[in-house]
C-alpha cells in the first residue's frame, strides 16, 4: 500500500512539474503548482501510518500555505489580467528585473 501511493504521488508530482515548466498559462501553471502540493500531501499522509502523526501535522501546515498561496497567487493573475489583459507568461515581464 506505501508503495502504490508513493508511486502515485511521484507521478501527480512529475505531471505538476511538466505543467509549471511546458504550459504558458499563468492559471494552469498555477494550478500545476496546486498539484505538485498535493502529490507531497499524498506522501505526507502515507508515510506517516509508518513513521508516526508528523506526516499528518505537516500536511495541515502544507494545506495553509497552500490556502495562502491561492488567495495571493489568484489576486495576482487577477491584478495581471487587469493590466496585460493576457496571462500568457511570455507577453508580460513584470516579474523580472
Amino acid at each position: 500500500m506505501l508503495a502504490e501511493a508513493l508511486i502515485l504521488s511521484a507521478i501527480l508530482f512529475v505531471i505538476g512539474m511538466l505543467g509549471v515548466l511546458v504550459r504558458r498559462n499563468v492559471i494552469i501553471m498555477f494550478l500545476c503548482i496546486e498539484l505538485m502540493l498535493n502529490a507531497v500531501n499524498l506522501s505526507f499522509v502515507a508515510l506517516s501510518r509508518f513513521i508516526g502523526i508528523e506526516g499528518q501535522i505537516y500536511v495541515f501546515f502544507v494545506m495553509t500555505v497552500a490556502a495562502a498561496e491561492a488567495a495571493v497567487g489568484l489576486a495576482i493573475i487577477i491584478s495581471i489580467f487587469r493590466h496585460y489583459e493576457t496571462v500568457d507568461v511570455n507577453n508580460f515581464n513584470l516579474l523580472k528585473w
